[in-house]
């Protein structure tokens, strides 16, 4: 399922990245890779605030749906 459809406060494994190539080094810079697991803390007006590696960080709506958990 896509991380934006993920329940707040469940933890989560990367399973895929879809999107371009551009995409996928961006959200691999934030350190969002397949196998990392992911948290989604809130959802605020579509977009995401999720804990990655001990870091909080915002993605839109339309990232989230190209991370799959």
């Amino acid at each position: 399922m896509p991380l934006a459809m993920a329940i707040p406060g469940q933890v989560n494994k990367v399973k895929k990245i879809g999107g371009k190539d551009e995409t996928r080094k961006f959200l691999a810079s934030l350190g969002l890779v397949v196998g990392s697991d992911v948290t989604v803390i809130t959802k605020m007006a579509g977009n995401l605030i999720v804990n990655i590696k001990d870091s909080r960080i915002a993605i839109s709506q339309e990232m989230a749906t190209k991370i799959y958990v």
